[in-house]
């Protein structure tokens, strides 16, 4: 790409127009962008001191500032240091009707290390992937520059920023070491974008020899890209295009082989549970000293236990090292977004635990039976919420889920007692009933739920929680068991 590329063959198909006018057919795509909710994420990156300011000026221009943010992205902070790689770029990421700019972007980090490990490299390519292909088939509009320029265009520019007293400061350690190492920085370059060519999300490179006539390119590029996008998902939305083809429907049923007999008696759950506790406390100080993030998700039939098994979980830990994430219906602003974005907000920074009572898999459960989301939509969430937590994994976070299961009769048992119960009514609501009427629709999709997204990276526990103590005995030592074996693999 990078290595092969003609300056002297540069083309601008739009150079027969203004800057101006460019910026205000823009304008007129970036309205009708917002009436038809699509959100539009435009990537600007490239050399140091390779015009990226300039493009950026000239395409928010003449927009309307209340359509677009510009986010500049430079070295993590503490704070982003000590989140998954992903987490800054999916709080930046545009809601419905809206733009983003990215001034620099989840590749900066990939660009700016030549000696980066093939095998980092490699986990990383797949993160971005990931990101860029779920706010696609969530359509999403991406657009990618990486702006290009000669070795001898670079020093001239470095040069005039030098000498220029109120723009000397733009002038970084990157700049000086990039034209330095003008061949080396080529060669990765080049590398980082053969691997991130995605069919989905191409990369459209810019020369800069001449900024003019980049910006122009990068004006009429991203007018066109936006029509075409706008094109291809309202075609989709209208069945115009058939996109989608349902994956064998797995025929493995685990919630059939739980052994719901298994019980604890009162004398042996006040026997273990106690020391469970205090060594449950002792690991998460152990993972808080090391700094391990932990994720623990909690599902299950309704009225299985979850907010009694996390209460027993955490009744020795330091409040200040965990905290519950209680997951509800998305806020009208959530939904504005793609439906994975309101729960990277909330992963843990290194040592710290967020413990999730119901999840992401709301998606293939409740989005699923009660029909808020397609079919197309939950079934491509199966890969989407692997892909997500394979990332976690990937910046060392231990992800553990359980699913508390009982069978249909205790639940209505449980129902009744809620019912009658000053202290538990609030815990039953119409809703809860409404779900118990659909009971084989919501086992077929925990089933499959189960089965589909059980990995070694992130692995499901099924806690058999007719009794309820034996349930939170199950889930203390699971944990335990788990957080063991992380502090072991550091």
């Amino acid at each position: 790409m990078l290595k092969e590329y003609d300056f002297s063959k540069f083309e601008n198909p739009y150079s027969d127009f203004k800057r101006k006018e460019l910026g205000e057919r823009l304008a007129r795509a970036q309205r009708l962008v917002q009436n038809v909710d699509i959100p539009v994420l435009i990537i600007v990156d490239g050399w140091e001191s390779s015009g990226k300011g300039y493009v950026i000026k000239d395409l928010v221009r003449e927009l309307n500032p209340k359509t677009y943010k510009v986010s500049v992205f430079e070295r993590p902070t503490e704070e982003e240091e000590a989140r998954p790689f992903l987490w800054r770029f999916w709080e930046k990421t545009p809601q419905k009707g809206s733009m983003a700019i990215f001034d620099r972007s989840f590749y900066f980090k990939l660009l700016n290390d030549p000696t980066i490990q093939d095998d980092e490299l490699e986990k990383n390519i797949q993160d971005i992937s990931s990101i860029e292909k779920q706010l696609l088939d969530d359509n999403a509009i991406i657009i990618k520059f990486f702006l290009h320029q000669t070795e001898k265009t670079q020093q001239k520019r470095i040069d005039e920023l030098q000498k220029d007293e109120y723009r000397s400061f733009m002038i970084s350690e990157r700049d000086e070491d990039q034209y330095k190492n003008y061949d080396t920085y080529l060669k990765h370059f080049d590398e980082i974008l053969k691997k991130s060519d995605f069919t989905f999300s191409k990369w459209h490179i810019l020369s800069t020899e001449d900024l003019k006539a980049a910006s122009e390119k990068a004006l009429g590029t991203t007018i066109d890209l936006i029509h075409e996008g706008i094109d291809r998902i309202m075609g989709m939305k209208n069945g115009g295009v058939q996109r989608f083809y349902r994956e064998t429907i797995p025929s493995e049923k685990p919630l059939q082989d739980v052994d719901l007999n298994l019980h604890l008696s009162d004398k042996e759950y006040e026997k273990q549970k106690d020391e469970l506790q205090l060594e449950a406390q002792r690991l998460a100080f152990k993972l808080y000293t090391i700094g391990i993030p932990t994720v623990l998700v909690f599902e299950g039939v309704d009225a299985a236990g979850k907010g009694g098994a996390i209460e027993r979980l955490t009744r020795q830990m330091d409040p200040r090292g965990y905290e519950v994430i209680t997951t509800s219906a998305p806020s009208d602003y959530e939904a504005q977004h793609h439906y994975l974005w309101r729960f990277y907000r909330n992963f843990p920074k290194k040592g710290d635990i967020k413990i999730f009572d119901r999840s992401w898999y709301g998606r293939v459960m409740v989005e699923r039976v009660e029909q808020f989301a397609t079919v197309e939509e939950w079934e491509r969430a199966y890969e989407e919420i692997n892909q997500m937590e394979q990332h976690l994994h990937n910046f060392g976070t231990l992800v553990l889920k359980f699913f508390l299961y009982i069978d249909k009769d205790e639940q209505l048992e449980r129902f009744k007692d809620r019912q009658e119960e000053a202290d538990k009514i609030y815990k039953i609501t119409e809703e809860d009933w409404r779900n118990r009427e659909k009971w084989d629709d919501y086992i077929e999709a925990m089933d499959e739920m189960l089965v589909r997204t059980d990995t070694s990276e992130a692995p499901w526990v099924i806690v058999e929680a007719q009794d309820k103590k034996y349930a939170r005995i199950k889930v203390l030592k699971e944990f335990i068991y788990h957080a063991k074996k992380a502090l072991k693999q550091v």
